[in-house]
């Protein structure tokens, strides 16, 4: 079936509307009527080429919330009208370690994302969420149990939300800890709303005064500016864990000198350029550890939103008409938004 989508035929080429096709649902898929899309950064890296590999046309969203209109015949856990997400992988291998331990995203065979992976059926790659409509098989699909007048705002869950619940959760973030969140944007804001809400000692890192009053009322207990050195200085050796959701190349011995005895720094943003090499000695002198961190399989995205939902936990967000999706990207380079956009996927019917 065709459906209205946006995209881009090459790097150098504006996002504009297309027609795609869809697969009409076999026995085990789930058809999705989208209602909203969040605006994650690897849209941008991935639509402009900046990572390899793009195949265009090129159609990014996975941050995905929708209604399901058509289930397969096969489909048990989904019925139409139900209110559900898909994230950043609609197939995996389904046999590997990673796979049986729940944990697509480390497919060892490769998982399917929800854009830009080569599947069988034209155009050859998988078309994502900028879309009216899209069909996944059930097994990738997670339940919305929020209300529904705060879908939009769950949509950046799908993988902000995820991205820094799955090494919260991995590292132990709960009462007694002290875990600190580098960067207040699309990830970093998630990342204070998730410890604070996990019950641990949450420190937010910025490197404006400014965003100060902001990271307290996301719920940062204490806000460090990490261009002071005497507030960097004072948690010296205090931190259980830090989570870095910064994705520009900067300097990592700042804050692997904070972390305590077996701490880990974790990294969840990607940087166009490699980090500086790190300082082995501020690893080997207390048994720390640099790590890193992608998504979440799809049982910890369901346990993720279950969580959410049960702490009244959304994204900040901005809701923008699919048109203006190139003002959202030019602006999210600049930092310009508190904290993601979010298309209104009902505006793709306008197509003046």
């Amino acid at each position: 079936m065709t459906v209205r989508a946006f995209g881009a035929h090459a790097a150098i080429k504006p996002l504009e509307p297309i027609d795609i096709v869809r697969r009409a649902p076999g026995p085990h898929d789930v058809q999705i009527e989208i209602a909203f899309c969040g605006v994650c950064h690897s849209d941008l890296h991935t639509v402009r080429g900046e990572w390899s590999g793009t195949l265009y046309p090129c159609v990014p969203g996975h941050e995905i919330v929708g209604r399901v209109s058509a289930v397969g015949v096969e489909v048990t856990r989904f019925k139409e009208g139900d209110l559900v997400g898909i994230g950043c992988i609609v197939d995996s291998c389904g046999t590997c370690a990673s796979c049986t331990d729940h944990l697509e995203q480390y497919c060892e065979r490769g998982m399917t994302g929800t854009y830009n992976s080569p599947t069988p059926g034209a155009p050859g790659h998988t078309l994502g969420g900028y879309s009216q409509r899209i069909v996944v098989k059930d097994a990738y699909v997670v339940k919305i149990r929020h209300p529904r007048e705060q879908l939009a705002a769950v949509a950046p869950l799908l993988c902000a939300g995820i991205t820094t619940y799955s090494p919260l959760r991995h590292w132990k973030a709960g009462p007694g800890k002290k875990i600190g969140v580098v960067g207040i944007g699309g990830l970093g804001h998630m990342g204070i709303k998730l410890a604070h809400a996990m019950g641990a000692h949450t420190v937010a890192f910025t490197t404006s005064e400014s965003k100060r009053e902001d990271a307290k009322s996301l719920g940062a207990d204490e806000v460090v500016v990490s261009r002071s050195a005497s507030e960097m200085g004072a948690h010296a050796n205090s931190f259980d864990m830090i989570l870095n959701t910064v994705a520009a190349s900067h300097d990592l011995d700042a804050y692997t000198r904070l972390l305590e005895r077996d701490g880990a720094l974790v990294l969840v943003g990607v940087p166009e350029h490699a980090h500086p090499s790190p300082a082995v000695f501020n690893l080997v002198g207390k048994r720390r550890s640099i790590a890193g961190s992608m998504i979440g399989g799809i049982a910890e995205t369901q346990e993720m939103l279950d969580f959410c939902a049960e702490k009244g936990l959304v994204a900040d967000i901005e809701l923008i008409r699919i048109q203006q999706v190139e003002e959202a990207y030019a602006r999210m380079l600049k930092s310009d938004v508190k904290y993601r956009f979010v298309i209104d996927n009902a505006s793709l019917e306008d197509r003046s």
